[in-house]
């Protein structure tokens, strides 16, 4: 049985392959700009594996993708996939330094890029002789949508084993060196035919598709669950509030990023977020970073719906969330529910002890779902896995008694000072439920006397105004001394990624210098 990824997509096609499978939309507008068909896709992605295998790449040759969004880029996914071969998206945001490092690394046999990249990544191509470079911009051409257009629109789906890769995504090398975590095509499917049945998805949805494909949310969760539902998808190429909120009436399903919930809930009229726009709507999906409580409250009293929050990470895809069927329990705001079916979740001690209930610890992970390692870091690989075989997620939480997890930080986020464990997300808890605070970042910078100093970054609401000193006064009255920041900073706007986390190493590199 051929265990290529795309082959159960493809299996997943509905008997009517004229029916529309993708609506491009104006990002601006939610006005339809193209429809492909389930047949446009079949051949697209044909064609993209053909000119692939005309090339003559070695088995197991990586494709190396930094391009806008496009329906023309998803087709270009399906096809490496179809081909047998690797693919590897990378940020759009990525700079020339950047890139030199993940083609030296990768050796990936094709790059695709932006027009507009070509005149500085074509150097950076040649040097690590990269065999082929196409272009593809955000309208679907490009030097690579000529090639494909002279190849036959019929492809037999290449074999491939469970454990073959699938893709290669770097992770964002906060803490140093970039990684490459190597999924296969069970890892990802298996996830995604977990997260199909778990959320309820069928061939009736239709999916808004607004975020970015160079990341496990939109082209791993969002992308696998459409496709192998046989479900429409209105695809935006970018996010705009008044656009998402025009379409939601024909939509059954939204995944987003916290940020994208916020800029909702903040659009005004005409295009307003409201119980009547979201009627037909049965699932809004949150993940990628933490969704304030705030946001998590008023959206649920705006809309009538509850958001649903999960857990996941480029080397596992999906790990963990918050019940969609209300007979498996409540979606419980600053949760992520529950281990999916498949996945073992536990929570460890410095020790390597299984953590009480209630008792912050190293969250660990096991199943179909978790990579195989990562790209050419054999000393990574042993540090990152336990003895036993279990994925060291980075990441610190605690099960509550209700078997609920919750995600506390990161532990490269964990404060020490003055010999005292100082857990971000808890001060930011309190921070954030002060009267004028719309978010905050709490992280530990180099301190004389106490190894680290703990620092709080605090962003207003709208007309409201917060002293730092206040900020500074009010916790002291509820927590612990040693937990309480030395110094608080009120600004503008957090750092962020392009899929909304805050960026606390920057933060951390700005205050680096404020005690020492």
């Amino acid at each position: 049985m051929n265990q290529n990824l795309f082959a159960a997509i493809r299996a997943a096609f509905p008997s009517d392959m004229s029916a529309v499978a993708i609506e491009a939309a104006d990002s601006s507008t939610g006005a339809t700009l193209k429809r492909y068909t389930w047949a446009d896709i079949d051949v697209q992605s044909a064609r993209v594996a053909n000119l692939l295998a005309s090339l003559g790449l070695p088995a197991g040759s990586r494709v190396a993708v930094q391009t806008e969004k496009s329906v023309e880029a998803l087709m270009l996914y399906l096809g490496v996939l179809r081909a047998g071969y690797a693919f590897l998206p990378l940020n759009t945001a990525y700079q020339a330094s950047e890139i030199e490092y993940f083609i030296g690394n990768a050796e990936p046999a094709v790059v695709v890029c932006a027009p507009k990249s070509l005149a500085w990544i074509q150097p950076i191509a040649d040097a690590a002789k990269v065999a082929r470079v196409y272009t593809l911009d955000d309208a679907g051409n490009g030097t690579l949508t000529d090639a494909v257009a002279m190849q036959s629109d019929r492809h037999e789906i290449a074999q491939c084993g469970a454990d073959d890769l699938a893709a290669i995504l770097y992770t964002s090398g906060t803490t140093g060196r970039s990684k490459g975590a190597m999924l296969s095509h069970n890892n990802l499917l298996s996830n995604a035919l977990t997260l199909k049945d778990y959320w309820g998805w069928s061939a009736n949805d239709v999916l808004i598709h607004a975020l970015p494909i160079f990341h496990v949310h939109g082209l791993f969760v969002a992308s696998h669950c459409a496709l192998l539902s046989g479900a429409k998808m209105i695809w935006f190429s970018k996010f705009d509030p008044t656009a998402v909120i025009k379409r939601m009436p024909e939509a059954t399903v939204f995944m987003g990023v916290p940020t994208l919930y916020v800029r909702l809930l903040a659009n005004a009229e005409p295009a307003r977020l409201t119980t009547e726009v979201g009627k037909n709507m049965r699932l809004f999906v949150a993940g990628s970073a933490p969704l304030l409580i705030e946001t998590f409250n008023e959206f649920r009293e705006r809309t009538g719906h509850t958001i649903l929050e999960r857990y996941g990470m480029s080397e596992t895809c999906m790990l963990t969330s918050n019940p969609y069927d209300a007979k498996h329990g409540e979606r419980r705001g600053g949760t992520v529910g529950f281990p999916l079916p498949q996945v073992q979740v536990r929570v460890s001690d410095d020790k390597g002890g299984t953590c009480p209930v209630g008792e912050i610890g190293g969250i660990e992970v096991k199943g179909p779902n978790v990579f195989g390692g990562y790209w050419r870091m054999p000393e990574k690989n042993k540090e990152e896995f336990t003895a036993d075989g279990w994925f060291k997620t980075g990441d610190v939480g605690k099960f509550d008694e209700r078997g609920y997890v919750t995600i506390v930080g990161r532990s490269k986020d964990l404060i020490i000072s003055g010999g005292y464990n100082v857990y971000p997300a808890e001060i930011e808890g309190y921070i954030n439920d002060m009267t004028g605070v719309a978010e905050s970042a709490v992280v530990g910078v180099p301190h004389p006397d106490f190894g680290e100093a703990v620092v709080a970054v605090v962003v207003c609401k709208a007309g409201a105004v917060v002293e730092g000193d206040a900020v500074a006064t009010t916790l002291k009255g509820q927590i612990a001394n040693f937990k309480v920041p030395k110094r608080v900073f009120v600004v503008n706007d957090l750092p962020r990624n392009a899929m909304g986390k805050v960026q606390k190493n920057l933060l951390r590199q700005e205050h680096a210098k404020l005690f020492v």
